[in-house]
């Protein structure tokens, strides 16, 4: 956080779109949220490559989507498998979590900064500290909607949250 604090810019773009999410969840605005992106990210450079082309996009069709580009940094996993940009950010199975962190938050200050929003998922109860200021919807996963501690993690949330089917339908 103190190495890559939200500048003005991208704490404005994280408050203007929670505020239009609420709205749009409370029936208070017509327009249709989406929350587009890739599966996760792996490569900072193709998402912010990504983040311009969608920003483009919000801008055209703002009357009609509120756009928040999907930023998913983990990979629930049941088994075996890549967790993910903040838990193995080099893909070499070093595990670097502090830098995994820093690569995530760096990317989701740049992404805000442009005035693109973000969503992202919420599998621990640590990652949040470093990341939710610049989230501006989140999610809970299949695997952990059922949780307790998830669901109060979502209470405790500045941004609006959804939570996905459970895995059993």
């Amino acid at each position: 956080l103190e190495k890559f604090p939200a500048t003005e810019n991208a704490a404005n773009t994280v408050v203007h779109a929670r505020k239009a999410i609420h709205k749009i969840l409370k029936g208070n605005d017509d327009r249709l949220l989406v929350v587009i992106g890739p599966c996760s990210i792996h490569d900072p450079v193709a998402a912010k490559e990504y983040a311009t082309r969608l920003l483009a996009l919000r801008e055209e069709l703002k009357d009609e989507l509120e756009i928040v580009m999907r930023v998913y940094f983990e990979k629930p996993r049941t088994t075996v498998g890549w967790k993910g940009l903040i838990n193995d950010p080099h893909m070499d199975n070093s595990f670097q979590i502090n830098d995994g962190l820093r690569i995530a938050r760096k990317l989701l200050l740049d992404i805000n900064d442009s005035g693109l929003p973000a969503a992202g998922e919420f599998l621990d109860m640590i990652t949040p500290q470093y990341l939710a200021d610049l989230m501006s919807w989140g999610a809970i996963g299949a695997r952990t909607t059922e949780s307790q501690v998830h669901r109060e993690l979502a209470s405790g949330l500045s941004c609006p949250v959804g939570f996905k089917n459970g895995t059993d339908g």
